[in-house]
């Protein structure tokens, strides 16, 4: 029974599930929407909108904290350019658009951008 396991595995190990995760979030910071497959997108939006969230107090703590994930200065910024943009917003920061399905595996693709 998969009873609170809510971490998708995406077939990967942890080292790589990390470092897919943070250059998919350095991505969708870079360039404020990405297409990908439905399950990477539903656990990228977890760690986004978590770095939003956390880069709205805007204080060193938080900016070190974003950088841990990160570790990319110019994300950073991008962040915080963001976070200010949803100063007044409570969460729900992205938004999931399904597309056609890939042709060569018919993996449901979706575009996640910011609201």
């Amino acid at each position: 029974m998969r009873h609170k396991k809510d971490i998708r595995k995406l077939s990967r190990t942890k080292s790589h599930r990390k470092a897919l995760i943070r250059n998919m979030s350095i991505s969708f910071f870079k360039h404020e929407q990405i297409k990908t497959t439905q399950a990477k997108a539903k656990e990228l939006r977890r760690t986004v909108e978590k770095l939003i969230t956390v880069g709205k107090k805007g204080d060193l703590a938080s900016l070190r904290a974003i950088n841990a994930v990160l570790n990319h200065t110019q994300s950073l910024s991008r962040v915080r350019e963001i976070a200010d943009k949803y100063k007044d917003r409570n969460g729900g920061y992205t938004q999931i658009i399904k597309m056609a399905s890939r042709k060569g595996d018919s993996a449901e693709m979706v575009i996640i951008k910011l609201v």
